[in-house]
């Protein structure tokens, strides 16, 4: 598993537990200092906040679980999985693109990243060089071919 993806989720951790324990619990307590909690709107933004952050990390803590045990050896060597480089052709119009394969933590501002949990990211994966897949996206149905598949081991 890249590690840069694994640190910049547990620094999110961090900062989420830090608001937890400090900010939080100080907006609570001022918006508690106004009077009548039963009909303080602050006091129950603040304790609705708190709550949606512990939901974050919870759900931060199963995600980094899940992609450390990711184990990059055991990704196939011949189909598209993470990692994978590929050139498709849409059949419909004839165009090539050329994805990488990335996890949605990864997604940035270049147009070559493809998520892996994308409705076209899902349907490449675990198929090979020279497959020919329809995809159900939004916009209707997409038919393309795997030109080209160069898996993380092989561009790694």
């Amino acid at each position: 598993m890249p590690k840069h993806v694994l640190a910049k989720l547990e620094f999110e951790l961090r900062e989420l537990r830090q608001a937890l324990l400090v900010e939080i619990p100080q907006e609570i307590a001022r918006a508690a200092g106004q009077g009548d909690l039963s009909e303080n709107a602050e006091y129950e933004q603040a304790l609705a906040k708190r709550d949606m952050f512990q939901a974050k990390v919870v759900s931060m803590e199963k995600r980094i679980a899940e992609l450390a045990s990711l184990d990059i050896a055991r990704l196939p060597r011949n189909k598209v999985a993470y990692g994978s480089r590929i050139t498709v052709l849409d059949l419909d119009s004839e165009v090539e693109y050329t994805y990488r394969l990335v996890l949605p933590e990864e997604l940035g501002e270049d147009p070559g990243l493809l998520s892996i949990s994308s409705p076209i990211g899902m349907a490449l994966v675990g198929h090979e060089e020279g497959s020919e897949i329809r995809i159900q996206i939004p916009a209707g149905v997409r038919r393309y071919e795997i030109l080209e598949l160069k898996t993380i081991h092989d561009v790694a």
